[in-house]
């Protein structure tokens, strides 16, 4: 059972209503979002690529930027060492077009997800040893390879460490021992010691920090590297990173830069995914682009998307968004069969009956884990892990809930994995088949979980009458973009909405189109796009076949729901009328 929370969050909103040229409504959502005092207001409100922090502020970036400069001057060949997925590709795109920009001799190298696994490896090293490398720059990895760059350091070569995630730690009697590698450089904002003034962002984010740092550092103009802060914005909202601080700039900023990419690459994906390129969004790049750059790192090699994002002609270009649309579509099947066979495993097993599920599915291709992880976690509100077979053992990957912090919980558990890495909300493990029972064992074991920690709560910022459901409350709420992780789409709740009519709309005929009518009375279109089938099954449940029939005829009916929803335009052969999109209903 869900559990809606009602925020009451204090301010002076008129107050600041009256400073921004805001609604007083529209300073309470903003407050909402903890959001408070009237410069971080106006970060929020019109925040610019000249409010982000200096790059030089984090540890080790005045460290990184000699090497290079130096190494640049020496002409020594340089090696970027990125990852697999949406962050790690751009991140590399990032600095390969950075460096090369300044004269470098720079290749770059992607590990394959089956064949290597996450992050720095041995046979990464080597190879860029055999291949006269001088010099490795790892992006959105290498904070965890302590081993691995110790490798490289005794080869003779110099490294630098360019990543995002959390750093390695043991846990020691007088608290936690951070276990850094002996990089040449370390740039993480989540090291010890470093204070740069926001530790949320990505790798491409940290990656596009010291580019812009080098390229001043050499008399450069940072704005000339300003069309990468799409690439920034691409891996910000694909990596689900808070859209919060300078996050939210990127984003923002990052937006109106992709509206007119010159990136052939870009292009033809826009085009190719059939997204309306002036009206792109937060939400084209988690659900349509970016599936499409990760799928070539899941089911092929991330490589694909890199020669996307470094096509330079419009023909092979369209031929590469063409190949990645192909995988993502195939990878969407893969994921749905495997969704299905977790959920029976959930529904008809002693596993499913646990507060922390982890689920053994052998036919699940690998790369596919963490998505059907996501799902069951989102249908079960439960931590999920899900194990595949690999090439050598048991390869997982888990998605969280709030209350469960998966890399501490994972950590208690070190000596039964043979490698893992993450962070509060997903990670990635790798296990001997004969481990599986055990590690399910003893995470729940461990688990402290209680019931009201797996019931999701629907957090609503206000309730709202649908007389305030006005064309300009819905361009108002503009303001408040990008919406995504750290800065939802503001909820707002109704009670004792009655329901006149309904009709199902949508080619899989999973869209419940609705007129309802607020306790005030009044009258409103309304649209769910999710659980059309179990809001009908809900209210026969309540009310009868015959009122739901009723209903569908439009013939209005007793029924009653409250609901949470989101004021939106709906457009339609030329017309705009305002509606409201159901989200939760009890």
């Amino acid at each position: 059972m869900e559990q809606w929370v009602l925020l009451r969050k204090g301010a002076d909103f008129e107050g600041i209503g009256k400073r921004f040229q805001i609604s007083p409504r529209l300073a309470c959502l903003i407050r909402n979002r903890d959001v408070i005092g009237d410069e971080a207001i106006a970060q929020y409100l019109n925040g610019t690529i000249a409010d982000l922090y200096d790059g030089m502020l984090m540890k080790d970036m005045d460290k990184a930027v000699d090497i290079l400069r130096e190494k640049i001057a020496e002409q020594k060949r340089i090696r970027v060492i990125g990852d697999y997925d949406i962050d790690g590709v751009n991140a590399t795109y990032i600095l390969l077009e950075g460096l090369e920009k300044l004269g470098a001799e720079v290749d770059s190298d992607i590990p394959s997800r089956m064949k290597d696994g996450y992050g720095l490896n041995v046979e990464l090293i080597e190879r860029a040893y055999r291949d006269g490398i001088d010099t490795i720059i790892t992006c959105d990895n290498g904070i965890a390879a302590a081993g691995e760059i110790a490798y490289g350091k005794r080869l003779g070569m110099t490294i630098v460490v360019t990543d995002h995630h959390e750093v390695p730690f043991e846990e020691e009697e007088d608290g936690k021992n951070y276990l850094l590698p002996l990089a040449d450089a370390v740039i993480d904002p989540k090291q010890p010691g470093c204070e740069y003034p926001f530790k949320g962002l990505c790798g491409a984010a940290i990656a596009y920090k010291l580019v812009e740092a080098l390229w001043e550092a050499t008399g450069g103009d940072a704005e000339d590297l300003d069309y990468l802060i799409e690439n920034v914005a691409i891996a910000t909202v694909g990596d689900v990173m808070e859209l919060e601080n300078e996050n939210r700039i990127f984003v923002k900023e990052g937006l109106q830069v992709l509206k007119r990419t010159h990136s052939p690459g870009l292009r033809s994906l826009i085009a190719c995914t059939g997204v309306d390129k002036d009206r792109i969004g937060a939400y084209h790049i988690g659900f349509v682009l970016g599936p499409c750059m990760n799928a070539s790192g899941r089911l092929d090699t991330a490589k694909r998307t890199l020669d996307l994002l470094r096509a330079k002609a419009g023909k092979e270009a369209d031929i590469l968004a063409g190949d990645l649309k192909a995988l993502n579509d195939s990878r969407k099947e893969m994921t749905d069969i495997a969704v299905e066979q977790a959920r029976q495993i959930v529904d008809t097993t002693k596993a499913g009956q646990d507060r922390v599920l982890v689920l053994y599915l052998p036919g699940c291709h690998e790369s596919l884990a963490g998505i059907v992880a996501g799902r069951i976690r989102e249908r079960y509100y439960r931590p999920a892990i899900i194990l595949t077979d690999a090439e050598e053992g048991i390869k997982g990957s888990g998605r969280s809930i709030e209350a469960y912090n998966m890399y501490e919980e994972l950590s208690r558990c070190k000596d039964l994995l043979t490698k893992f890495g993450g962070h509060k909300l997903a990670a990635g493990m790798s296990l001997a088949k004969e481990n599986i029972e055990e590690l399910r064992r003893t995470l729940n074991d461990n688990c402290r979980l209680e019931p009201k920690d797996m019931a999701e709560k629907v957090v609503i910022d206000m309730e709202l009458p649908f007389s305030c459901v006005t064309e300009e409350l819905v361009e108002e709420l503009t303001l408040l973009e990008p919406f995504g992780k750290g800065n939802t789409k503001p909820v707002f709740a109704a009670r004792n909405v009655e329901l006149i009519s309904g009709r199902i709309l949508g080619k899989n005929r999973n869209v419940l189109k609705l007129q309802v009518k607020d306790s005030s009375q009044t009258a409103m279109e309304a649209v769910c796009f999710r659980g059309a089938e179990q809001m009908l099954s809900l209210l026969e449940e309540r009310y009868g076949k015959e009122a739901v029939d009723l209903l569908m005829k439009g013939r209005g009916s007793q029924m009653k729901l409250s609901v949470t929803y989101y004021p939106d335009m709906n457009e339609y052969m030329g017309k705009r009328t305002v509606q409201i999109v159901i989200t939760h209903y009890q």
